[in-house]
Order: structure tokens, then sequence, then C-alpha cells
């Protein structure tokens, strides 16, 4: 991008700060807006008043006229609604967005040119005053016949037709075009969506807070400190303090991980904030009536990859309203509301972001869609007769299937599914398309973090490694000696495994990849059986591997082209020893082998037997033990993480234990201090390592030390009795044994209070 800014110009450095503020305050207006138009607030009134008001103000100080002349004629009007004085109605609505547009389109001109362009908004004036003097507005003089808005320029179509015309797939294929028509329809055959041809002022910038940037400069700080050290110690060879200046290298630069990775992680919020606006302006065009709902824009990612969907998403979203929603008179014929839904929907899964758009349109005809597919060439008619439903709806991102016969404004130019596909593609993600005639469609994308550093559990199979995102694992087991041989049962033909007394399906790793397993020559007391228990599409299932490794830290590197249609994999990652380690798509190994669809009916079907297992006062707790054999639990829902600590890594803050924990400092408070005993407690100076649990509460985040984990037990509590210790909230029978109950919140209220209680 050009522009004729001189870099050591204060004039410049204020007018880069301007366009910078602007397009952020027009975001911000034409979000509220549309807020005001829904639902009619004064404070909303006030914070889209400020915008245009700031505007103008420092565009006058920067003598900027043109800007600042149309920004108050706004202003003007904007006043007069937050008065009180006149009424808006949508007609004042839309010409406040147009204001929105002309003011960005003066603030693109001063970017690109450092000057303001001759564009003339005298029209847009006019429309502004008569607002203002409640006069009907002046009749904009035509645009050309080329440029005109709307699906048909030449003659009405039947609603039948109309509805065949569902998702730019289906042109009336008897009309008779023009040989004019014929090659406007051909030209942009090769069209890209808006690709960015350089990078604004307002996208190359990103606000960060102070605290923010505070935390970054101390962590490098720290990270210098550490880095001299090991220099220090290399150079004399001091093993013991080059071990400790090495963990203290590790924890550094995790904590410096995630606080760089977190000034760089945006909400996908800021991509759909344009979304309600295109909505309304294209169904306004259409003569169409749509709602939009917006669900998980807080789901953050890399600003890269936010780049990279934006056009293929704002294209997806027109062509829902142009093509998948019908008209208000289709729909009521059709029996369906007036109003059409569009949904976007954003959330993490197995280390990646899935964007679904839906609608509730008129969806796709398969078998128009086969007969398209034949009549342009791309496929025979033998081969659309063996083509299942999925296969023949993917022919829509086949290149050159458009069949839009009329051009318009809103789509219709040679701009496909295919071109969507393959922007979405370079930045390593996929999309998939489903849809069911009558009732909608769904685009489904999936967008790999490739630039994010999750964390991952990695496990080996066949002798070779894996790594499973950590966001979809709820759970290790492992059974050894005869529960290895008899643990894992059929059911309906599959295998399953009782967890609790829930029936939970079991995959086998190696059947899913076609590896061989490795030779078993263990008796039976040696044999060892390792589930992973992950969760998919709200569905828990087992994945039983040879070995489970560690949990580490990993780089998501996007697949190669080759590799990418494989449903098990998500992505590669290179360990420690340089090595590749594929990561498991656990989404798609769920479905590959069945478990989301047929294992779900067979789980429902066998809810009789999984009854009698279960009750309404059925709890699950956490089992685990402080001296010899003081029995201990809690609600495993209070308890946030396991983990375990090596004890050379816990410092002090005071009198009080500390280790830091993901990049913030855990208090560690021992258990066994608070808790009456009577037995003697264990030798705290013979631990090399600390059970922990990690407690969340709304003071904060603490570690309690116990002795050992021992279980975690799913029972109908039938006995019950009430403590008259403060720091245990009862007694109930578990297992068989007599087991406390205990009360975590007391405990930390003591800790915090920095009282003992005496034990007895």
């Amino acid at each position: 991008m050009s522009n004729s800014f001189s870099n050591d110009d204060l004039q410049t450095e204020l007018i880069k700060d301007f366009i910078i503020e602007s397009v952020e305050g027009l975001d911000l207006y034409d979000q509220k807006i549309l807020d005001f138009e829904n639902e009619a607030d004064l404070g909303t009134m006030n914070v889209i008043f400020r915008v245009i008001h700031t505007i103008k103000g420092t565009a006058g100080c920067l003598a900027l006229p043109k800007i600042e002349s149309v920004s108050h004629a706004g202003e003007n009007l904007l006043s007069m609604i937050r008065e009180g004085e006149i009424t808006p109605n949508k007609s004042m609505i839309t010409t406040l967005l147009s204001l929105s547009d002309a003011l960005r389109e003066s603030i693109q001109i001063l970017e690109q040119t450092g000057r303001e362009g001759d564009q003339d908004f005298s029209d847009l004036l006019a429309q502004l005053d008569a607002h203002q003097k409640g006069e009907a507005l002046p009749t904009p003089e035509p645009e050309p016949e080329e440029q005109a808005y709307g699906l048909f320029e030449d003659e009405e179509e039947t609603p039948a037709e109309q509805a065949d015309e569902a998702w730019g797939l289906f042109g009336d294929e008897e009309e008779e075009t023009t040989p004019q028509a014929e090659t406007e329809s051909k030209e942009p055959a090769t069209a890209q969506l808006p690709a960015n041809t350089g990078t604004s002022l307002a996208e190359s910038s990103i606000r960060i807070g102070v605290t923010q940037l505070d935390k970054v400069m101390n962590i490098v700080g720290e990270l210098v400190l550490a880095r001299n050290q090991i220099v220090l110690n290399t150079t004399n060879f001091d093993e013991a303090a080059l071990l400790k200046a090495s963990q203290r290298l590790n924890i550094i630069t995790t904590e410096l991980q995630e606080n760089v990775m977190k000034t760089r992680m945006q909400p996908i919020g800021n991509v759909w904030a344009k979304f309600p606006r295109v909505v309304r302006d294209v169904s306004n065009e259409l003569g169409k009536e749509v709602r939009l709902i917006m669900d998980g824009q807080d789901t953050e990612l890399d600003r890269t990859v936010i780049e990279a969907i934006k056009d293929p998403l704002t294209h997806i979203v027109r062509n829902s309203i142009d093509h998948g929603i019908e008209s208000p008179e289709q729909r009521l014929a059709s029996h369906k509301p007036a109003e059409g839904l569009l949904s976007l929907r954003a959330y993490h899964e197995g280390g990646q972001i899935i964007i679904e758009i839906m609608d509730d349109g008129a969806g796709i005809n398969v078998e128009r869609v086969k007969d398209k597919a034949v009549s342009r060439g791309l496929i025979t008619s033998a081969h659309a007769a063996n083509l299942t439903e999925k296969e023949a709806i993917n022919l829509v991102f086949q290149p050159g299937f458009s069949t839009a016969e009329k051009v318009s404004n809103v789509s219709g130019r040679g701009v496909g599914m295919d071109v969507v596909r393959t922007n979405i593609e370079k930045s390593g993600g996929t999309v998939d398309l489903s849809s069911e005639a009558g009732q909608g469609t769904t685009v489904k994308i999936k967008i790999p973090l490739t630039l994010a550093i999750i964390p991952a559990l990695t496990v080996t199979t066949s002798g070779d490694r894996y790594a499973i995102p950590q966001v979809s694992l709820l759970e290790l087991v492992r059974l050894e000696g005869e529960a290895a041989h008899s643990g894992i049962e059929e059911l309906y033909g599959s295998p399953i495994y009782r967890l609790r007394g829930k029936l939970l399906p079991i995959i086998f790793l190696n059947e899913q990849l076609r590896t061989e397993a490795l030779a078993d020559e263990a008796d039976d007391e040696d044999k060892v059986v390792n589930i992973v228990v992950l969760q998919a599409d709200g569905r828990q299932f087992g994945l039983v591997v040879d070995e489970i490794n560690d949990t580490e830290e990993i780089v998501v590197k996007p697949l190669s082209k080759q590799l990418k249609g494989i449903p098990c994999f998500a992505g590669a990652t290179i360990m420690g020893d340089g090595k590749v380690a594929l990561i498991l798509d656990v989404m798609g190994i769920a479905q590959h082998s069945r478990v989301v669809s047929e294992n779900a009916d067979r789980t429902i079907s066998s809810q009789e037997e999984t009854e009698t297992v279960q009750r309404e006062d059925t709890e699950t707790l956490l089992l685990f033990s402080i001296g010899s054999d003081n029995r201990i639990a809690i609600p495993l829902n209070q308890a946030a993480r396991l983990e375990e600590f090596e004890v050379d890594t816990v410092e002090h803050s005071g009198r009080h234990q500390v280790v830091q924990y993901r990049g913030e400092i855990l208090p560690l408070i021992e258990i066994a201090d608070y808790v009456p005993t009577s037995q003697p407690q264990a030798d705290k100076t013979s631990r090399e390592k600390l059970q922990v649990i990690v407690y969340s509460t709304h003071t904060g985040t603490y570690g309690l030390i116990v002795d050992q984990i021992q279980d975690i037990v799913e029972q109908a509590i039938s006995a019950r009795r009430e403590s008259r210790c403060e720091t245990l909230a009862g007694s109930i029978v578990l297992q068989g044994h007599v087991t406390d109950l205990l009360d975590a919140e007391a405990i930390i209220e003591r800790y915090e209070s920095g009282a003992i209680p005496q034990t007895v």
C-alpha cells in the first residue's frame, strides 16, 4: 500500500492516529446503530453520537473539511434523535449507515493518498437534511442497469423456480440469454475473493493493555537473568546450579509463551461484528426478512487466522441470504415463518476452531446438483448415478460449478464455493457442506490453530507417537492383570468398558490407523490396557493405546495436502527429540469409528441396564488419603486439576509454600495441618514429589497437598454423619469404608487468616 505520508512529519502521525481511531469508532458505530434500530435506547444513542462527534472534531483540527462537513451533518441529525425532537425510522437508520460508508470511503482515500478525495456526497447531505426537516427524501438518480441490485433483472420467476435457485446452484436452464449476458456469466469464471493487496493501518495495529505489556517486559527481564545463569554455570560446569537454572528457564519460557500468545489472540467477534450490517443490507436489497444469531463470539484465535477466514466467511453469509433463505412469500407457502434464520457458531474442539454457518432455507436439491454437474461436463451420467448424497453435495466445490444465470451485486459474479474452499485451505483449514432439502444448509469450517501452542498428551501405538489435544481429554484409565483381560466386554458386537457404572464405547487406535499391534507376550499378571477417555460432540469414548507417555506443550503444524483428507489427523508437531508426531483428530476418530452415531444409539438402548447402577443421589468423589489410614474425599467437580510437583520447584513466600504454575503463583496448603487425625503424619522431608489437588474459589486458586490420590468413585451415598470439626463437612461410607468429606472452603479461609486448628 502506498501513500504520500512522510514518517518524520507530525501531521502524518496525527493523521495515522486519526485513521486508526476512526475505523475503530465506525466499527462501534455500525454495531450500535443496529442495536438502536432493534431497541431504541438513550445510552446507545449517546455512544453513536460520541463517535461522530469525535471524528468531526478531529477532522476539523487536522484540516480535513470534507470529512468534517459530512460528519457535522450526521451529528446534527443524531443530536435531534438524542434530544427526542424526531423519531427515527428504518429509512433514517439506512441513511445513518450510509453516513458510516461515506466516512469510511473518505478515510480509506486519505490513507491511500494522504489527502481527501474528490467524491461527491451531495445526495447523502440532502438526505440528512431532509430527515432533519421531516421532508420526503430526494429521489436519487437511477443507476445504470448493469449496476442494479437484485436477483432477477429481466422477468419474474415463479416461487417454485426461485426455490430451485437455493444456494446459487440452480439456474433457469431453459431461459434464453443474449450474447452479452453469456459473456458476463463466463468472464468472471476465474474471479477470486477480494484479496488484501496491502495491510491497512487499522489492520496492522492492535491494542494491548499496559498491564499485559508490563507482564511481558518483566518476564523478559527474568529470561535475561536465567540466560546469564546458564552461561555462567555452563562455563564453570556447576551441574546442580545448571539444572536449577534450566528448570527456571523452562518456567520463564512457558510464562513468556503464554503471555505473547495472549497479545496475538483476538475474539472471532471482531470479524462477526460486521455481519449484522451485512445481513441487514443484503436482506433489504432482496426483500427478505432474516434474523441473525451469533454464538461463541468470545472464541479466540490467532489474528492471522482471523484475517485468512474473513473474506470466505463474508461470502458464505451473503450467499446464505441470497440463495439459501427464501422470500417471505415462499416461506409462508412452505409453512415456515416469514422471517428466515441465519446462525453463526464458533467453538474450540480438538485443537481446532469450528465455525458453523447455518440457515433454515430451501436447502439443496441433490438431483438438480447432479444434473447441473453433468450438463456442465464436470462428471458423466454414469458417475452421477453412483454418487452418494454427500458426494453429490460436494460437487458444488468443483471449479466452474457456478449456476447463477443472473448477475447481481449480491452474488452471481463467478465466485463459487470452490474459491471459498481454496481460501480456507490456504490457512490449513477444511470446509464441509451439508444440507437437507426444504430444511436448510450448514457450512462447517475447521481451522487448525496453525500458530498456536497447545497442551497435549503424547501416546504410543504400534511404535509410533501421537499427540492428543488436552481439550478433548477427560481422564486416563489403566487396567492391569485380570482386569486387563476381562475389563473390556462386547455389547451388540462393539467393545465397551464399564466406567463407574456407565457404558463407555471403546476404540483401538491401532485398528483405526490400520497398523499392526505389537506382540503381547505378557502373562496375565503383567498385561496392561491403557484407555484414554475422550469426549467428542458431547459423547465420551475410550481410546486404547499401547503406552501413555507424558503431557507437553506442542506447536501445531498444518498437514500437507496429501494427508489433509484423512479424518483421523488434525495436524502434526515436532517433538523435543526432533521427530514428527501426528496430532489425532478426536472428532474425526469418533466419526470414522461410528462412535458418535451407532454407539450413541447403543448407549441409549442400554439405558435400562445403566439406570440399575445409577441413582438420583449418586455422587462422584475424588478419594485421597492423609497419613496411613485417613480416607478423605471431596466432590470431583470441586477439583480443577490434579498435579504432581517436584519438591525442588517449591518456593516460599513469607511462611507459605508456593509454586509457579501456569504463569501464576500457586499457594500450597498442607491438608494434614488442618485435618484432625489419630495417626502420625507422614515425614514431609522424605517426599520427592507432591501430589496436589488444584482447587479454584472466588478468592483465587490454591494447591491442596495430600499424601496420596487414590481413586475417583461414583456411588450412591446412603449413610452420612455430621462432623464436629470445622474443616470437615461430615462422614460417609464409601467403598465400604468410613470416609471424611473435606470442607475445602473452610480450610482456605483458615489458611488466609493464618489460623491452624489443633489436631487430635
